[in-house]
């Protein structure tokens, strides 16, 4: 047996399914998962002492690449200073200075300790504002799994295909609208079926949970009308495109501008961490300040302070945005390549250093046309790279990422790689 088959069993007999997040379990491809023992730069080393080009980066935080010196010895003294104090520290302003003067939505921020809960904060401060109960999202976009986000989720709920989780109460259900990403009219038609009653619409701005899928001309633009219009907030999730597809997320990129904005990943650099922020009159109802509640012992921790300022003061940096859009560009023109040249219908796109692919002939627009995708072959072209060394996340449903730390030559090698994987898989 391997070493990661015996890691995996000894999981197995302390943590359920042997894994501390489902995704991880490779129950969507098959097969045993990969147990990290080192990483560094864009590649990580397994216990069995193979390495690997990781398009992954821990589902993102990881811009800068595994292990970056500047984050390590931040972390380091950070560390050395004490890892916990449950009492404020000049590193959470500094690090929330840096998200204001980023992202262009956001004057005020509070930090807690994952996008979960950056999330579930954001909705209550929507409905304590609006003074509203029902929430608008969107089929296949994930927001972590608090029970109002459990309602035709994405991600790795989704891989399961067990999209609404048991334990979530009827109550909560009939709060939750879901509806197809990309349907303006959908929205139009909720609104007018609940007037005064809707507080907020969230959405992943790009979402990076069924798969990488993009908003159609208009649609960011349109919900931003239609909240306005009815008074509801508009809440952009860019847990995963904050500071991944443009310093300023999504909505820089755009142009729209939300009245609230999670975060998370590159905010801790690789840390645990989450973030909520937008307009300083929703963001003064929280407590202390409002009569909106929350709070966390760890949230601010110095660990993660230290790894997110480091991490954003580097990618202040001139040029390196323009490289990451450069290199997933050319991934995905290399695969694009390859799959028309082995006849394989797919469709594949990529913005900023997030990237994502299909196998199905038809566009990708929302959750229904994303599961048209061939998760079988899916799962034979994951294990085909894996034999190769290359490392694509262990389900269909789910964005890729590259880091500063990848290059062109890696970038031309995984594309040989796959080249040579589909015409393996197709001569079996």
């Amino acid at each position: 047996m391997s070493q990661n088959g015996a890691a995996f069993e000894r999981a197995q007999r302390v943590i359920p399914g042997g894994v501390n997040s489902p995704v991880r379990a490779f129950k969507a491809v098959g097969g045993t998962p990969l147990f990290v023992k080192s990483a560094r730069g864009c590649t990580f080393v397994d216990l069995d002492d193979k390495t690997y080009v990781d398009y992954v980066m821990s589902w993102g935080p990881l811009i800068l690449g595994h292990a970056h010196p500047a984050v390590v010895e931040a972390v380091q003294n950070a560390a050395g200073r004490g890892t916990s104090f449950g009492a404020p520290t000049e590193a959470e302003s500094e690090l929330a200075e840096l998200i204001v003067g980023m992202v262009p939505s956001v004057e005020k921020v509070r930090f807690c300790s994952s996008g979960t809960e950056a999330t579930m904060s954001a909705l209550r401060l929507a409905r304590a504002f609006t003074g509203r109960d029902k929430v608008v999202k969107f089929a296949g976009c994930y927001h972590g799994h608090a029970d109002a986000f459990l309602i035709s989720a994405g991600s790795g709920a989704l891989t399961l295909g067990t999209p609404d989780s048991p334990g979530i109460t009827a109550g909560t259900a009939r709060d939750t609208v879901s509806l197809a990403y990309n349907d303006l009219d959908a929205v139009r038609a909720a609104f007018d079926a609940h007037p005064g009653e809707i507080a907020c619409v969230i959405l992943e701005p790009y979402v990076g949970n069924m798969g990488f899928v993009l908003p159609k001309p208009g649609f960011l633009a349109g919900l931003r009308e239609l909240t306005q219009r009815h008074g509801a907030v508009l809440i952009f999730d860019e847990v995963m495109t904050g500071f991944r597809v443009a310093p300023g997320g999504v909505q820089q990129r755009e142009n729209i501008l939300p009245d609230m904005t999670t975060l998370g990943k590159i905010v801790g650099g690789g840390l645990p961490v989450g973030a909520v922020g937008g307009r300083s009159e929703i963001m003064e109802r929280l407590s202390p300040v409002g009569a909106v509640y929350q709070a966390g012992t760890l949230s601010g921790n110095p660990l993660a302070m230290a790894a997110g300022i480091a991490t954003l003061r580097l990618l202040q940096e001139a040029g390196i945005y323009e490289k990451l859009d450069g290199l997933a560009a050319r991934l995905i023109e290399g695969l694009d390549t390859v799959f028309v040249r082995h006849g394989v219908a797919h469709q594949a796109t990529q913005r900023g250093s997030m990237f994502g692919f299909f196998f199905t002939p038809q566009p990708v627009t929302d959750l229904a046309s994303a599961k048209t995708s061939d998760v079988s072959f899916y799962a034979r072209f994951f294990h085909a790279m894996l034999e190769r060394g290359i490392y694509f996340a262990p389900s269909q449903f789910e964005a890729g990422f590259l880091s500063s730390m990848h290059d062109e030559a890696v970038v031309d090698r995984t594309v040989a790689a796959a080249d040579d994987a589909i015409a393996a898989l197709h001569a079996t």
